[in-house]
C-alpha cells in the first residue's frame, strides 16, 4: 500500500500497519507473520470462550455468580489482550507516533478502553460513580476486549492467507525455471550443473519433456516447445536451428542442443518476474481517493465515538456511562478502515499477476488504470500488425545494372543497419550465396534511408523521400514499385554512384491473429489507427486487407509522437503499440505505450505494457483485464464506503430508540473482519476472470 516505505528486514508498515513485502521477487515467501498470528489466535480462542462463558453464564442461569467471577475473567482475558493482541497495540502506537492513524489505531483504542475500564472497575469500584454500578458492582467488558482481539486475529489470519494467494502469480513464474541444466562440453560429454552455474556460450542439452533452463538458441535438433506459460498461447511452437528458446518453457518430444545467450537475471522469465513484482508494488491513481479519505477518516471516527459516548452518557438510559462505553468501543471497532485500505492494492496485485499468466506484462498500476480509458489505439505496421520478419522476394534492376551487383552492394550497406527490412535484404543475399564485401562510411537518416562506401562505390538505399533529396527521377521503376505496393509489399530504391540502379522488393506477412485482434478491439469501442513510415500505397493495401479505415503513412520517426500528441489534443486517450527504436518517442508520448515483446529493448523500456509474444490479441486481453480490474476496485471501494456509512450509525445506537437494539462490540468486531475478508475474496475473483 505504501511503496515508499522500505527497510532492510521484515516488519510492518508504520503507516498502515500491514506486513511489508520483499522487494526481491525471488525471495522465498516469508510466512512468519501468518504463523505468529495463527499461534496467537489458537491460544486466544479457548481463553476468550471461557471469558465469554463466565460473563454470559449468569444471564443464562448458570451458577457462576460471585466476586471470583470478575477476577477469573481478568485472569483469562489478560493473556489474550496483552499477549495475543500485543502486535495491534504496537502498530497502533506506531501509527500515532508517525501521525498516520489507521485500522490498528482504532483497534488499540477500542480494546484498550474496554479492558482498561474493566480492570479499573474491578480493582477500584469505589472510585466509579454510583450511576455506573450495577447492583453495587462495576460493569466488566473483559469478554468484549478478549473476543474482539480474537476476531481481529482471525481476520488477520484470513487476510494473510489471501494476500499470499495474490502473489501466487510470481511464485508460479519462479517455479517455471528448472534447477538443473545438462551442460555439454567440447567432447560431447554431458554433466548436470545448477542453472546458476550456466554461463553465456555454454552448450546445453534439453531432453524431451524438460523445461528450457536459460534463454538461448537452438544449434542442433528440432522439437515443439510449449510457451503458454509466457505467452498465454496454448499451441506449441516449432523450434529448429537458430530458433530462440526462453527459460521456463517446456520442450516437447524432440531433443534440442542449445547455446545459452541470457542467464540469471537477464533471462526473459527473470525480467517478467521483476516487472510483475514492481507493478504489484506500484500505486494506481485511484488509490489517491482511498488515501485522501483515510487521512481524515480515523480522526473522524474517533470524534464520532466521543460524540456518541457523550450523547449516551447525557441522555441515554441507565446505566448511562456503561452504555456510553459500549457505544464508543463499537464505533471504534466497526469503523476500522482495513477494507478501504485493501480495496485497491489487492485488486492490482491479482490483476497484474493474472496479466502475466496471459502474456501481458503491466509495468505499473497507473498503466493498468489508464488502459481502461483508452478510446484510440495507434499501431505501427512492421512487427505489430505484420510478423516483423520481412523477406526479400524480388530484385528489379534498371539501366545497365544486374541483380547480383545491386543486391551485393545494397546488402553490404544494410548489414550495418538494425532495421527489420535491412535484415531481410541481408538474409536474402546470403540465401543466394552472395558474399558481402566490407562497408565504410556508413550513415543513416531514419525515415529516409542508409548509405555507405562499398568497393570504392557510393551506395544509397532508401525510399521516395531519399530520391527527392537526391533529385533523381524514378519514373522507370514507378510501375513496378506501384504494382508491388498494391500487394502490400515494400519497394526500396537502390542508388549506385548517384544513378538509380533498381528496387528491392520486401514483403512482410500479416500476422494470422491480427484481423481477429482488430475486430475484438473495434467491438470494445476502440478506434484503431495504423501509423507507419512506409509508402502510402503499401500502407493502404495493408489497411484494406485488415479493414482499417484510418491509415497514416509516410510518417518520419520523429513525427510519430507528434501524431499521437495531435490525437491527445483532440481529447482522445491514446494507446500506442510498436516494436522498434523509432516507435519509442511515440510510446512515451501516449497515455499508454504497448510494446511487442518480440521488438527492441528500447521500445519495451518506453512502454507501460509489454506483450510477451507480440500478438496483437494481447492488447484486447490487456484492455479487458484493465476494465475488469478497475470494476473490481470500484466494487471494493463501494463496499468499503457503504459498510462504514451503515456500520458507524448502527454502532452509535441509531436503532435503539425505535427497536431497542444496541450493537455489541463483539458483533462489530466480527463485521469488521468480515469486511476485510470479503474485499480480498472479491479481488481474488480476478484470477478466474475470462479475458
Amino acid at each position: 500500500m505504501h511503496p515508499e516505505i522500505q527497510q532492510d528486514h521484515p516488519g510492518s508498515c508504520p503507516k498502515c500497519g500491514m506486513a511489508l513485502e520483499p522487494r526481491d521477487p525471488g525471495t522465498a515467501h516469508d510466512d512468519s507473520e501468518l504463523r505468529d498470528m495463527q499461534r496467537r489466535f489458537w491460544i486466544g480462542v479457548p481463553l476468550s470462550l471461557l471469558t465469554l462463558l463466565l460473563a454470559m453464564g449468569p444471564m443464562l442461569g448458570l451458577p457462576l455468580h460471585g466476586a471470583w467471577n470478575g477476577w477469573a475473567q481478568m485472569l483469562l482475558s489478560t493473556p489474550v489482550v496483552l499477549w495475543a493482541g500485543w502486535p495491534f497495540f504496537v502498530r497502533g502506537w506506531q501509527s500515532v507516533r508517525h501521525r498516520s492513524p489507521n485500522m490498528f489505531t482504532l483497534i488499540a483504542l477500542g480494546t484498550g478502553a474496554a479492558y482498561g475500564f474493566s480492570l479499573f472497575g474491578l480493582l477500584l469500584p469505589q472510585w466509579l460513580p454510583a450511576s455506573l454500578l450495577e447492583h453495587g458492582n462495576a460493569p466488566l467488558y473483559f469478554e468484549s476486549s478478549a473476543v474482539i482481539i480474537t476476531l481481529v486475529l482471525l481476520g488477520q489470519v484470513l487476510e494473510l492467507r489471501a494476500r499470499a494467494q495474490t502473489s501466487s502469480a510470481i511464485q508460479a513464474l519462479l517455479q517455471l525455471a528448472p534447477r538443473i541444466a545438462h551442460r555439454v562440453d567440447a567432447d560431447g560429454n554431458e554433466s548436470d550443473v545448477d542453472v546458476d552455474q550456466v554461463q553465456v556460450g555454454d552448450r546445453l542439452r534439453v531432453r524431451p519433456g524438460e523445461k528450457i533452463p536459460v534463454d538461448g538458441i537452438v544449434i542442433d535438433g528440432s522439437s515443439h516447445v510449449d510457451e503458454s506459460m509466457l505467452s498465454g498461447e496454448p499451441a506449441p511452437v516449432r523450434k529448429q536451428q537458430d530458433a530462440t528458446l526462453n527459460a521456463g518453457t517446456v520442450n516437447g518430444t524432440g531433443s534440442l542442443l542449445m547455446q545459452a545467450e541470457h542467464v540469471g537475471a537477464e533471462t526473459l522469465l527473470s525480467q517478467i518476474v521483476h516487472m510483475v513484482a514492481e507493478a504489484q508494488r506500484s500505486r494506481a491513481p485511484i488509490q489517491r481517493l482511498a488515501d485522501s479519505v483515510s487521512a481524515w477518516f480515523v480522526p473522524a471516527v474517533v470524534a464520532s465515538a466521543i460524540i456518541a459516548a457523550a450523547v449516551w452518557a447525557l441522555v441515554g438510559p441507565p446505566p448511562a456511562l456503561a452504555h456510553a462505553l459500549v457505544v464508543a468501543v463499537s464505533v471504534l471497532i466497526i469503523a476500522c478502515p482495513c477494507a478501504l485500505g485493501l480495496a485497491t492494492p489487492m485488486s492490482i496485485m491479482v490483476g497484474v499477476g493474472r496479466g502475466a499468466r496471459e502474456g501481458v506484462l503491466i509495468r505499473d498500476a497507473a498503466a493498468l488504470e489508464t488502459l481502461e480509458k483508452v478510446d484510440t489505439l495507434v499501431v505501427d505496421k512492421t512487427g505489430t500488425l505484420t510478423e516483423g520478419k520481412p523477406s526479400l522476394t524480388r530484385v528489379v534492376t534498371c539501366a545497365s545494372f544486374d541483380e547480383t551487383t545491386v543486391l551485393t552492394l545494397a546488402a553490404a550497406v544494410e548489414s550495418s543497419s538494425e532495421h527489420p527490412l535491412a535484415r531481410a535484404i541481408v538474409d536474402g543475399a546470403r540465401a543466394r550465396d552472395i558474399a558481402l564485401p566490407a562497408v565504410s562510411g556508413f550513415g543513416s537518416d531514419p525515415g529516409s534511408g542508409v548509405w555507405g562506401q562499398v568497393d570504392g562505390r557510393s551506395v544509397k538505399i532508401g525510399n521516395q523521400r531519399m530520391l527527392e533529396s537526391l533529385s533523381l527521377d524514378a519514373t522507370a521503376l514507378n510501375d513496378a514499385a506501384d504494382a508491388e505496393r498494391a500487394q502490400g509489399a515494400t519497394a526500396i530504391h537502390v542508388v549506385i554512384d548517384d544513378t538509380l540502379a533498381g528496387l528491392l522488393i520486401v514483403a512482410d506477412a500479416i500476422k494470422p491473429t491480427t484481423a481477429e485482434a482488430l475486430q475484438t478491439l473495434k467491438s470494445a469501442g476502440i478506434r484503431v489507427i495504423m501509423l507507419t513510415g512506409d509508402n502510402a500505397r503499401t500502407a493502404q493495401a495493408v489497411g484494406v486487407t485488415l479493414g482499417l479505415d484510418d491509415v497514416i503513412a509516410d510518417v518520419l520517426p520523429q513525427d510519430k509522437a507528434a501524431v499521437v500528441k495531435q490525437l491527445q489534443a483532440e481529447g482522445r486517450v491514446v494507446a500506442m503499440a510498436g516494436d522498434g527504436v523509432n516507435d519509442a518517442p511515440a510510446l512515451a508520448q501516449a497515455q499508454v505505450g504497448i510494446a511487442m515483446g518480440t521488438g527492441t529493448d528500447v521500445a519495451m523500456e518506453s512502454a507501460g505494457v509489454t506483450l510477451v509474444k507480440g500478438d496483437l490479441r494481447g492488447i484486447a486481453r490487456a484492455v479487458q483485464l484493465s476494465r475488469r480490474t478497475m470494476r473490481n476496485i470500484r466494487q471494493n471501494l463501494f463496499f468499503a464506503f457503504i459498510y462504514n456509512a451503515l456500520g458507524v450509525p448502527l454502532a452509535a445506537g441509531v436503532l435503539y430508540p425505535v427497536f431497542g437494539l444496541l450493537l455489541s462490540p463483539m458483533i462489530a468486531s466480527a463485521a469488521m473482519s468480515f469486511s476485510s475478508v470479503s474485499v480480498i475474496a472479491n479481488a481474488l475473483r480476478l484470477r478466474a476472470a475470462r479475458l
